[in-house]
């Protein structure tokens, strides 16, 4: 078994940014053959590491820092206004934790949301190979999550578990929904999860400022950033900020 000292890191070519226009971008990634385990992906996600099938990766950018890895103490956060309405509004949303096991309707739902959603992303066109390899194929603690309204299949969130935390991995949904703000409540529902299971963190990937796609993140608060290889809280990111200026 690896261990995160004899780990091999590669980097890859720097190339057209996906979240943000004009920039170049470079991915950190683990060596593919390494077999990693909970104890070791809890490591890399508090380095800032994410995963994506079976790939872990971080960004590896020249002359830019603007992903930010993200996470909720969750025993400190509270709900806004808006996120209580959503709660409000989903008070009979089903939910059931699933097994990460190919269903048709599930990747029937991932195809709507990439061809209505995400058109512009690397994921799109959708296909089934590509969404075994990004969301079937997963480490051992994968879950997914089932959210139903009425009886139909409303969205899905697919998490990981970690040693001090839940890693939200990718959530996905029908937008004939898109009045019960289903994004929203998903991670609202892995907030309660990791409280319930008593762990400390919901890491939430990363966040960037000028990307609208990602800066929803910084609504749930108080976050946590990981900045200069360490994580800082809301109140250090602030000090962080004027000694900048």
């Amino acid at each position: 078994m690896s261990n995160l000292q004899t780990l091999v890191f590669y980097a890859t070519p720097e190339h057209d940014c996906s979240y943000l226009p004009d920039k170049k971008a470079s991915t950190m990634f683990v060596d593919p053959k390494a077999q990693i385990n909970q104890q070791m992906y809890s490591q890399l996600s508090q380095l800032g590491f994410r995963r994506s099938g079976n790939h872990y990766y971080r960004p590896h950018c020249n002359h830019c820092n603007a992903c930010i890895p993200i996470r909720l103490p969750v025993d400190r956060f509270r709900a806004s206004r808006s996120q209580k309405r959503v709660l409000k509004k989903n008070v009979d949303t089903q939910c059931q934790i699933m097994a990460p096991d190919f269903h048709e309707d599930h990747y029937l739902l991932y195809e709507k949301y990439i061809i209505e959603r995400h058109a512009d992303g690397d994921m799109f066109p959708p296909g089934r190979d590509q969404y075994r390899a990004f969301l079937i194929d997963c480490h051992a603690n994968t879950q997914f999550v089932e959210f139903s309204i009425d009886n139909r299949l409303a969205g899905i969130a697919v998490i990981d578990q970690l040693q001090d935390g839940l890693s939200a991995i990718y959530t996905f949904f029908d937008p004939a929904f898109d009045a019960f703000s289903l994004g929203t409540y998903a991670i609202l529902w892995q907030i309660n999860e990791t409280r319930r299971r008593n762990l400390k963190y919901l890491y939430l990937g990363y966040f960037i400022k000028h990307c609208r796609k990602m800066a929803y993140k910084s609504a749930f608060k108080p976050f946590e950033a990981r900045i200069n290889d360490q994580w800082m809280n809301e109140q250090q990111l602030k000090l962080l900020a004027k000694q900048s200026l």
